[in-house]
């Protein structure tokens, strides 16, 4: 019998998204699939699927990114074939904003705006509650609608967000989505304490 791992889809990759999604697997307890980042992501789904099922423990944080690319880029495409992985349960996703010229924008149940708290209205890159209510605007967001995630929560451009979000401030903002989609999900009620984990990943 396989072992599904449970994992939460970040939808950014870059250097500062990747330093904030560290800190929050380290602090946590969470495990990172780190070669998953990049701007845009390089991997395959089928390889991000690989360094999942090493994992030891999960949930695993696994990031995505389409660096701009209009439709469904590499990232996107790498999280749909992850997300519908017989092996793999999504719990949620970080739905993350940016400056997408191409009007590419998903829903979201709730975002966390700059100041870490909680608004049904989508946020920008800045994390500055948008004029749309549960609708997010970004280059990774497009296949999000059609995985059917348990949670999607919409977030500015982790890592960054004025510095707010930096690793070295502990990535807060990074930290309270990822904790809303634990709690939201139900994975802490089926799991009753039994989670472990230890740093990143080192794939």
């Amino acid at each position: 019998m396989s072992v599904v791992r449970h994992v939460i889809l970040v939808t950014d990759g870059d250097k500062y998204a990747k330093e904030a999604v560290e800190r929050t697997a380290k602090d946590m307890g969470l495990r990172c699939i780190s070669q998953s980042a990049g701007n845009p992501t390089q991997l395959t789904g089928q390889a991000i699927v690989n360094l999942i099922l090493q994992t030891p423990f999960d949930p695993v944080l696994v990031m995505f990114d389409d660096c701009g690319f209009n439709g469904k880029g590499p990232g996107e495409k790498a999280m749909e074939y992850v997300a519908r992985h017989p092996d793999i349960q999504p719990l949620g996703a970080v739905a993350v904003a940016s400056h997408s010229g191409f009007n590419e924008w998903s829903r979201v149940d709730v975002s966390i705006d700059q100041n870490g708290e909680l608004t049904p209205y989508g946020v920008d890159k800045n994390g500055v509650a948008d004029l749309e209510i549960g609708r997010i605007a970004g280059d990774t967001v497009y296949s999000l609608d059609r995985l059917q995630l348990p949670v999607v929560v919409g977030v500015g451009d982790i890592g960054k967000i004025y510095g707010v979000d930096a690793a070295i401030a502990g990535a807060p903002i990074t930290k309270a989505a990822i904790q809303l989609i634990l709690e939201r999900s139900g994975y802490h009620a089926s799991k009753s304490g039994k989670r472990q984990g230890t740093d990143k990943e080192e794939n």
